[in-house]
């Protein structure tokens, strides 16, 4: 057995949802900020009119749970759309873009940078949008 393997499954069987079982789902990278809050509601539009599940993953070492679901319940509408919510801790832009080639999404939804070093250093949208395997919409 690949020394990978547990992690893959540890990963996919996560808080008693298997994530093998998402079929092509909007993935959305919320981080608190005002951007990712209006990338929020983009996806969960997005998903409603594709009829597909919608992903929020939060990639961090310190948690924003609370807010992101208090999210979720403004602009998901749960009993309409079938929203997921996982945290991770990694870089948010290789964690995106592994979990969008894992799930085969639909599309990556994140908000823009609103640093103006961004422009200049690189930022997570802009390396998702040469290396992510979908579609990746950057909201403002």
């Amino acid at each position: 057995m690949d020394q990978a393997e547990p992690y893959r499954d540890q990963r996919r069987q996560e808080h008693g949802l298997d994530l093998a079982k998402l079929v092509h789902p909007v993935i959305v990278g919320y981080d608190g900020s005002a951007s990712a809050r209006n990338a929020l509601a983009y996806a969960a539009g997005t998903a409603r009119r594709l009829g597909r599940p919608l992903l929020a993953v939060y990639v961090t070492s310190s948690g924003v749970q609370c807010e992101l679901l208090a999210e979720r319940d403004d602009v998901a509408h749960p009993a309409e759309l079938g929203m997921h919510v996982r945290i991770r801790r990694s870089s948010p832009a290789r964690e995106l873009a592994s979990l969008a080639a894992e799930l085969s999404a639909d599309a990556l939804v994140i908000g823009a940078p609103a640093h103006f070093w961004h422009h200049l250093a690189g930022s997570v949208p802009g390396w998702l949008a040469r290396h992510a395997s979908c579609p990746v919409m950057v909201v403002p």
